[in-house]
């Protein structure tokens, strides 16, 4: 219990690190943010313990991350306000790439119909931090509700797009499912077309066409589109993101020889940082624009140790130059000869490490 509790939070924290800055970089309405990071760290977090050993936590921070950042975008770029534009393709998005998963692969329209919702049920649950931020009751209960409405839609494209696969078992959706999807549509027609002309009134044939092609490309195309993009995005990315898994027996391995490297750069940094105050301090004018303090004379020479141009200090005289070539040479030595110490103390548990993966997944 206490691994899965510990495998939620660290997902849900790399979801809100990735979508949160991400999603103030597009809006700075604080409603679409908190939907984004909402929606990313519901399906962040329940893919991450759903979708089996292999598939998790790694893909449960890849596609909560990919979802709340969707969501964040479409709700702070999309031209036009109203839950009808945000939330088909994005639960559409999240049921492609939970399916994209080889290990919840789905095989009939009632496999697809129960996930879809799953994914809805998390979605509701992720507006809600964006549900507390509105003031309006109504929109908060339409905002969660939004999501389960779209379900047998949504359920119904995502079957029709798999149903020729190897392992779909059947051929025909459910005649329950196709009549929700049609309510759906036919209920979300009839309040476009009352709200253009007026409740009461009679409609013309040619607009209500018109909004009826409108709404099909809205619920059919685009969602169709973000579906196929979702899943096979997941399916390319799965088998490259499985190294990630791993990562905890080489970070065993490396951690020693890392903090060895970050231990001798801050000694060799701290060590010219003085040799640069000391001899500014005895020969003035030796560097362009100095200033007298320690915390300038480290920034120096960390970009120095970089070998990057520090902005607001220059060295000007000879004795500063030849001491800025000699941090340059001692830091490029530093690095060569601990990477070939490094690799020759690594080399061979890294080759165990990889001999063992192999014959785990022969």
């Amino acid at each position: 219990m206490s691994g899965l509790v510990w495998r939620a939070i660290w997902t849900a924290a790399a979801v809100a690190l990735v979508v949160v800055p991400f999603g103030y970089a597009i809006t700075a309405v604080h409603q679409d943010v908190l939907m984004g990071a909402g929606c990313g760290l519901a399906i962040g977090v329940g893919i991450g313990l759903r979708g089996g050993a292999q598939a998790g936590p790694w893909m449960g921070i890849l596609i909560g991350s990919i979802v709340g950042i969707s969501t964040a975008l479409v709700a702070g770029v999309a031209p036009w306000d109203g839950l009808a534009v945000l939330v088909p393709p994005i639960l559409a998005l999240a049921v492609g790439m939970h399916d994209g998963l080889r290990e919840t692969s789905f095989s009939s329209y009632r496999d697809m119909s129960r996930e879809t919702f799953i994914v809805s049920v998390l979605l509701a649950l992720g507006f809600l931090p964006g549900v507390v931020a509105f003031e309006e009751l109504a929109w908060a209960v339409t905002s969660t509700l939004a999501p389960l409405a779209c379900m047998p839609w949504i359920a119904l494209i995502s079957g029709l797009l798999s149903h020729r696969r190897d392992g779909w078992h059947d051929t025909r959706p459910p005649r329950l499912l196709v009549l929700s999807a049609v309510l759906l549509f036919a209920s979300l027609l009839y309040l476009m077309v009352e709200e253009q002309f007026g409740f009461g009134r009679t409609p013309r044939i040619v607009p209500v066409l018109q909004y009826a092609g409108i709404l099909g490309l809205g619920l059919a195309a685009v969602p169709a589109a973000a579906f196929l993009l979702g899943r096979v995005a997941v399916m390319w990315l799965q088998p490259r993101l499985r190294v990630y898994g791993r990562l905890a027996d080489y970070l065993r391995i490396m951690w020693v020889p890392i903090g060895a490297f970050a231990v001798g750069y801050l000694m060799i940094i701290v060590l010219f940082a003085g040799f640069y105050g000391m001899l500014e301090r005895f020969s003035p004018g030796a560097f362009a624009d100095a200033t007298v303090g320690i915390k300038e004379w480290l920034f120096f020479a960390f970009f120095t140790g970089l070998a990057q141009d520090y902005a607001t200090i220059v060295p000007v005289s000879d004795g500063a130059r030849v001491l800025v070539g000699a941090h340059l040479i001692l830091s490029a030595g530093w690095v060569v000869v601990l990477f070939a110490a490094v690799m020759s103390f690594i080399g061979p548990r890294l080759e165990r490490i990889a001999r063992r993966h192999a014959e785990e997944e022969s």
